[in-house]
């Protein structure tokens, strides 16, 4: 295929957006984001001891498949991937922050953020892309790479056994807190794990590469996410504030910075599908949705369909099995 188009910038699209360069096609990705990253976005806020950094999205990533362990070690002798024992003997995460490798990914790659996808439209010259009042096309293919609740509406009008598919992997939501302290708050572990309302919790400035003051990053679990979807930020910042200092056992230092961030669409259960590819329309989907819900399983779900459509897959679902937990 000579022109693809792909709606998403995370690591999914990324990888098959690479893969299919590879071969020799001309790929341009449409991301609503204002920066590269999707789950694996980092923020910066400033403070008055320098700037603080957060992984608000995933934490970290595992390497489990010697596919994507090829992949991380390209990262690593580049600087942009370390291991993060203190999370697991197979978890890593990207240097100075989780999204510098999708950076790295993008970087060679014609990705167009803030472009809000409304829609995909199909006619004799092949894809459109709708954003906005503009139409961008024809593209030869058109890929889906977003959440499962957001691929649905966009596959819907093309092929109904592909948002079959997305509508029934559902997402939770997932609150996230960003917190810099003036000085070391009193948890001697640098993350934990399922405390009350805390699924996750973890100084940030702990993990390899990074710099500047005190930071945590605390994440609540996807029931009380999904009660609590529509609280306002503020709120919910002080929310797992109160929680972080409760397993702290202390007021606190100062606090330099909070914030929170709503994640509508956190954590897939994976359907056991690698990637869907429809070889008639040329029109395919890959994401974390669609294999398991890791950073891992996403890069690989995103690189396998690119080599289905390279490949001249048949069409309809393609099933894929799940690597080894």
């Amino acid at each position: 295929m000579k022109r693809v188009a792909i709606v998403g910038a995370g690591i999914a699209g990324l990888a098959c957006a690479a893969r299919l360069q590879e071969g020799g096609s001309e790929v341009v990705l449409f991301d609503k984001g204002r920066g590269t990253g999707g789950r694996m976005s980092s923020r910066r806020v400033d403070t008055s001891q320098g700037a603080a950094t957060f992984d608000h999205g995933a934490q970290y990533f595992t390497v489990r498949e010697a596919l994507f362990l090829d992949q991380v070690r390209i990262w690593q002798d580049a600087g942009l991937a370390e291991p993060w024992t203190e999370a697991g003997s197979d978890a890593w995460v990207g240097v100075p922050t989780m999204n510098a490798p999708l950076k790295h990914m993008a970087r060679d790659l014609d990705v167009r953020h803030t472009h809000h996808v409304d829609g995909l439209m199909h006619s004799r010259d092949g894809w459109w892309v709708k954003v906005g009042p503009e139409k961008h096309g024809p593209f030869d293919a058109a890929i889906i790479a977003v959440p499962a609740e957001q691929a649905a509406a966009l596959l819907g009008l093309h092929d109904l056994a592909m948002a079959t598919h997305a509508m029934m992997s559902r997402s939770q939501p997932c609150w996230t807190a960003m917190i810099a302290f003036a000085d070391r708050l009193s948890i001697e572990e640098d993350h934990i794990r399922n405390r009350g309302l805390i699924s996750w919790a973890a100084r940030n400035s702990a993990k390899p590469g990074r710099e500047g003051p005190e930071s945590w990053v605390v994440q609540a679990g996807g029931n009380w996410s999904a009660r609590n979807v529509e609280l306002e930020a503020p709120v919910v910042a002080g929310v797992l504030l109160d929680a972080l200092l409760a397993e702290a056992r202390s007021a606190g230092p100062e606090i330099l910075s909070i914030a929170a961030h709503r994640w509508r669409f956190a954590m897939t259960r994976g359907a056991d599908q690698g990637s869907l590819w429809n070889a008639g329309l040329k029109l395919g989907a890959c994401g974390d949705w669609l294999l398991g819900p890791r950073v891992e399983f996403a890069w690989l779900s995103g690189r396998s369909l690119a080599d289905m459509m390279t490949q001249g897959a048949v069409s309809g679902p393609v099933f894929a099995a799940r690597p080894h937990a």
